[in-house]
């Protein structure tokens, strides 16, 4: 009884478990806002999501507030990420790191896929497209996708 009752003060984990068919690639679709978990052509998941407060376009350099697009890979996963959780998204490639210089400016870095956090549970809710570039779903979503996606799998961002 001691145990039960000690246990009801606990906050639930946001280190959620799964055990179904592997996520073998992520497709977003940034027109729809959606962004949708797949094994092999077969749609485990779909989420809406925002994006970067400048969502249309592709990213071309650090501080355009532009989501990528384009083909990259699940690369990092953070837990103690400020907005919840976070997986790390490849960006930037070879192509994107050479437009950028021919731009003369720097690529940037540090895309995620990411929950809301404090930060987006304040400003989410006024505009759906509020990051600086990532990928954002609602924390309990992120949980979700933390305990679904692996390290190496395919990401593919549609305008």
């Amino acid at each position: 009884m001691l145990a039960l009752l000690a246990a009801c003060g606990k906050p639930p984990s946001k280190f959620k478990s799964y055990n179904g068919p592997a996520v073998t690639q992520i497709v977003v679709n940034k027109g729809d806002r959606r962004m949708y978990l797949l094994h092999n052509q077969t749609v485990l998941k779909s989420y809406n999501i925002g994006l970067g407060n400048q969502p249309l376009g592709h990213k071309q350099f650090e501080g355009d507030g532009k989501t990528p697009e384009g083909v990259y890979f699940i690369d990092r996963f953070n837990p103690r990420s400020r907005y919840h959780l976070s997986v790390g998204v490849s960006y930037p490639n070879p192509n994107d790191a050479q437009l950028a210089e021919a731009l003369g400016r720097r690529a940037g870095g540090d895309i995620f896929i990411h929950g809301w956090g404090p930060e987006g549970k304040r400003l989410a809710p006024k505009n759906r497209d509020w990051t600086a570039g990532c990928i954002a779903l609602k924390d309990d979503e992120i949980e979700e996708v933390y305990a679904m996606v692996r390290g190496g799998i395919p990401i593919v961002i549609n305008p």
